[in-house]
């Protein structure tokens, strides 16, 4: 399964490059849903993306938990996440399903709350 669909890329893009012209503009970045849900099916990693750098769409910005109880915000890299394996070496996974209820900084208060990412 792809991680990201061509249709996830360019809405991830289109998000880096409205928050690139916030950002450059002074104003505050914008607080987007999250527009994928990836996940270890065999271990407690889930990572819910925004956006994508448009300059160097491997990177992306997001929640991040490795399952360790430390959920944060901040930018990861998909090569990074495309090779990561559980402990039964089985590859992160798209969840399908998944469609944002709630901006982003909901998430990271509710995941600070409870010590992993509910979505």
């Amino acid at each position: 399964m792809k991680l990201l669909t061509n249709d996830i890329r360019e809405r991830l893009i289109s998000n880096g490059r409205q928050s690139r012209d916030r950002i450059e503009r002074g104003e505050d970045p914008p607080n987007f849903k999250p527009v994928v849900k990836l996940f270890t099916p065999d271990a407690g990693a889930t990572w819910l993306l925004t956006e994508l750098d448009p300059d160097d769409p491997d990177i992306a910005w997001g929640l991040c938990d490795l399952g360790l109880g430390c959920a944060e915000l901040g930018t990861v890299r998909i090569s990074e996440i495309e090779a990561v394996r559980g402990p039964l070496g089985l590859p992160v996974e798209r969840d399908r399903f998944f469609e944002a209820d709630r901006p982003i900084s909901q998430y990271a208060t509710e995941a600070q709350r409870h010590g992993r990412i509910q979505a």
